[in-house]
């Protein structure tokens, strides 16, 4: 458990923060006082324990609950403090910013995180992946629907470049033909989509250039101008990029089955593919900041009913 140190007064955040660097704090609601006070947030992940009502609980990074514990958020955070302390900042200053604007931030934040030392620790210590078959983007239109599929099932929907291109191109047909009304995205298989393809990281050693090629051709930029249009069906795992494209969504149904997972502050970067932005529109920014920063799993149900998916499906 946290020790007595990681616990900060309120009140010592009248004022911008002036103590040492640590790793995160913690805010006792249970014992803090009521006040109205200004609150300025330190440059670390400020959490947030006990009573969710306190007038305080909505200012601070992230509030603590079910089925997230204090020691899991708290060990993952030790783990890559660099990319925690990157990944609130970034949310506190897109909280309320034109989403378009709030990618190009989600991008220049990742691409601080890719040339950091905890992303480089993480990827000295993969082991090459084996060579998973390729797969495809199926697009059908039929009068004034799109219907999207993810397929390649043997992995997971795994994406990798080619179907990285494959869904920008599917929702730039999407947000530039008025005549489309209604857009799905499903992923073919047991999984809806076990996001980016881990074979294929670091392969794009300059952060400048990966931003780069991100503001080219990240799905998401297209995705923006359709997800009003866009339903999303999940099942098993949705993952990384899989979720973060999924929550741009004006509705997503999930079976029971379903599980959902942000893992990427373990391998010492954020949510690049839009998740920063979609997620933290979807279900709140503590709640995003919850999920990422924990790194937890969690169920279709729990998922209901924070808000990430509209309903659950028995298949």
């Amino acid at each position: 458990m946290p020790g007595p140190a990681a616990l900060i007064e309120p009140d010592g955040l009248t004022l911008p923060w002036a103590g040492d660097a640590q790793p995160y704090g913690l805010v006792d609601l249970d014992r803090a006082p009521h006040s109205d006070a200004p609150l300025h947030l330190p440059p670390f992940p400020l959490l947030g324990i006990g009573d969710p009502n306190h007038p305080l609980a909505s200012r601070l990074d992230a509030l603590v609950e079910l089925p997230v514990s204090l020691n899991a958020i708290t060990q993952q955070i030790m783990a890559q403090p660099e990319a925690a302390r990157v990944l609130v900042q970034l949310l506190r200053l897109i909280d309320g910013l034109d989403p378009a604007q709030a990618l190009v931030a989600e991008s220049l934040a990742y691409g601080v995180l890719q040339g950091s030392a905890g992303h480089a620790r993480w990827l000295a210590a993969q082991v090459p992946a084996p060579v998973q078959s390729p797969g495809t983007i199926k697009v059908d239109r039929e009068g004034d629907r799109l219907a999207i599929l993810i397929d390649r099932p043997d992995a997971h929907n795994a994406i990798d470049r080619d179907l990285r291109d494959g869904l920008r191109a599917a929702f730039d047909i999407a947000a530039l033909d008025p005549d489309i009304s209604h857009v799905s995205l499903r992923g073919a298989g047991r999984s809806f989509c076990t996001g980016a393809d881990l074979g294929e990281f670091g392969t794009t050693r300059d952060p400048a250039t990966a931003h780069d090629i991100r503001m080219q051709i990240l799905p998401a930029h297209a995705l923006l101008r359709c997800a009003d249009r866009l339903t999303v069906h999940v099942q098993g795992g949705c993952v990384g990029s899989g979720l973060e494209m999924a929550a741009f969504a004006g509705r997503i149904s999930a079976s029971a089955d379903a599980w959902f997972h942000l893992p990427e502050l373990a391998m010492g970067i954020i949510p690049g593919a839009g998740g920063c932005v979609s997620l933290s529109r979807r279900i709140g920014r503590q709640r995003a900041a919850l999920m990422i920063l924990s790194g937890k799993r969690i169920s279709a149900r729990t998922a209901l009913g924070w808000g990430l998916v509209d309903t659950v499906m028995d298949d």
